[in-house]
This record gives C-alpha cells, sequence and structure tokens, in this order.
C-alpha cells in the first residue's frame, strides 16, 4: 500500500497559504510528520482525512487489499471505510462510558451485528489497556486514558490508513511510552501517519518521514539518512544569553539551548567554525536546519 501526494495546494479564505505544492509518497509502516505549529501538518492531515477540501492537487491511496486504488478527494465514503483518524483535539461524552461509546461508534462505522460489536470493542478496550475501566464514565479519563480511547476509536472497524495528529501532546513519560508501543504495533500492517512537532517521537517510531514548514516540505526520507547528510556540519558553543544576538549575525544559528547557566548554541556550517566544537548530528539537528532555511527563504 502507498499514499500518493501530488502537488497539494490549500489557501484558506483569509488568505492564509496552508499548503504549496506538497508532495510526497507515504509507504506501509509508520511514517512521522514533523513541523512547527501552523507549519501545515493539519490542514495536510484534515486533507487526507477528507475533512476539507484541497484546491488542487491529488491523493491516491494505492494498492489496498481487494479495494485497488482509491482517489482520496473524489472517493470520500470509500476512503472513510478504511480509515482511522485522532485528531489534535477530539471531544468525549464525559458521561458515556468508554464501552458504549466504542459500540456506539462500531454501529455507526457498519458493524450491525452485535455480539461481533462487542467482540471487537472488548478487543480493543484490551488492546490499548482500557478493560478494566470500560465502565467508567469518559468524563473521569485522565488525558492519557482519553488518548488510548482516541486510538481506540480509530482502530474500530480495522482500518488501512491511521492519521494521528499530535497524538502525545501534553502525555506524561509512561503514558507516552505506552502510546509509542501501541503505535509501533499498529504500524506493522497499515500505514500509519504521525503528525507532531516532538522530534523523538519521530526518532523513536519511524522509518520514513517528512518535514513541513510555513505549507511547503522542506525534507523527505529515512531519518537516519537524513541526519548523515548534515554530519560534519553542525558545530556547537556555549555562550552568555548577551552574546546570542551578535553570533546570529555572523553565523547560521539553528538552535539554542540553557543548559548550566550557559547558552549552547548549535551551528550549521560546510566548513570548520572557529571557537566551536564539532558535535555528532542528531534529528532535531536536521529539524532545526531545514526549518531555519525556509524561514530564511521566506524573509528575503
Amino acid at each position: 500500500m502507498q499514499l500518493e501526494i501530488n502537488n497539494l495546494s490549500k489557501t484558506y479564505t483569509n488568505g492564509v497559504r496552508a499548503l504549496q505544492n506538497v508532495s510526497f509518497t507515504i509507504n506501509q509502516g509508520m511514517f512521522g510528520l514533523l513541523g512547527p505549529n501552523g507549519a501545515g501538518k493539519s490542514s495536510l492531515m484534515r486533507t487526507i482525512a477528507t475533512l476539507q477540501e484541497a484546491d488542487s492537487g491529488s491523493i491516491r491511496l494505492t494498492g489496498l487489499p481487494g479495494e485497488g486504488d482509491l482517489d482520496v478527494l473524489t472517493q470520500k465514503d470509500a476512503v472513510r471505510r478504511v480509515l482511522g483518524y485522532l485528531p489534535q483535539e477530539f471531544g468525549v461524552y464525559p458521561r458515556v462510558t468508554a464501552e458504549a461509546m466504542l459500540d456506539h461508534i462500531a454501529s455507526l462505522k457498519g458493524i450491525a451485528n452485535g455480539s461481533e460489536r462487542k467482540a471487537i470493542v472488548q478487543g480493543l478496550l484490551q488492546k490499548v489497556n482500557l478493560y478494566d475501566v470500560r465502565k467508567k464514565n469518559l468524563g473521569t479519563y485522565s488525558g492519557g486514558m482519553k488518548q488510548r480511547f482516541g486510538i481506540a476509536q480509530a482502530l474500530i472497524g480495522s482500518p488501512r490508513l491511521i492519521i494521528v495528529d499530535e497524538p502525545t501532546a501534553g502525555l506524561d513519560p509512561a503514558e507516552r511510552n505506552r502510546f509509542h508501543n501501541l503505535l509501533a504495533e499498529i504500524g506493522e500492517n497499515t500505514i500509519v501517519i504521525l503528525s507532531t512537532h516532538i522530534v523523538e517521537d519521530v526518532t523513536n517510531l519511524c522509518s520514513d518521514m517528512a518535514i513541513i514548514c510555513l505549507g511547503q516540505v522542506v525534507a523527505t526520507g529515512n531519518p537516519a539518512d537524513l541526519v548523515k547528510e548534515v554530519s560534519g556540519k553542525i558545530w556547537q558553543k556555549s555562550v552568555e544569553k548577551a552574546e546570542i544576538d551578535t553570533y546570529r549575525q555572523t553565523h547560521r544559528i539553528i538552535s539554542t539551548q540553557l543548559k548550566g547557566g550557559k547558552t549552547r548554541l548549535h551551528a550549521y556550517s560546510d566548513m570548520p567554525l572557529a571557537g566551536f566544537d564539532p558535535v555528532s548530528p542528531d534529528l532535531e539537528d536536521v529539524y532545526f536546519t531545514k526549518i531555519t532555511e525556509r524561514m530564511e527563504v521566506a524573509t528575503v
């Protein structure tokens, strides 16, 4: 299976160009979509999820077992039958139990047989570790429990394409780890798109990724390969806070971090920088390099 996105563009009525000729292909497995807030991630996810129209371009879901190919922008009902979606913000009915809510959603998804629905609901509740609290009202759930309920509802109907938008935002480390394990398991047999601004989530989970900034794709590929591309080009120095602006004027500073009372600068350069030490890059350095480049172009 593949999700093929070609020259996708979207401009809102207020003039914001959310997507500008976005193109890349997503294969089966976990795919990370990285970008800062306002980059266009949610606009892209909503378009793939058939919740908004694109101005131009195409999205095709190809190689579906028993289904063939689907045009996401025109065959919306067919796409929704194979789609699971966990948006960044989703509401729950606070006085309804998790078990009853999942049963209702399963019914809406066309699972008419009551015993079949019951088996599916119980299986999903066990999968997301909510079975013991299935009789509790959703309004009593913690943030992490609600996220796990969200992924349970997204898995109803054995979807072939799953979209999760900022799924670990606000979770504590233990909940985040459990959520990672669940997503990794799901991604073995489906296309899972993980939209996030947390670089570590993509590093830990995804074999392929894209970085989007100001509505444009600025990088695609395997995370490890992207890190190799900046190897030998990232330099580090600790400075006083008052010196940061001076260094920004003379160096391509991609990130700053306060550590031990001083600010640690990361700079990008093809050549060694006087006073800077070389540093082994990680995906965060790739991310900030690509975002910085896009921002510089946008301000010209």
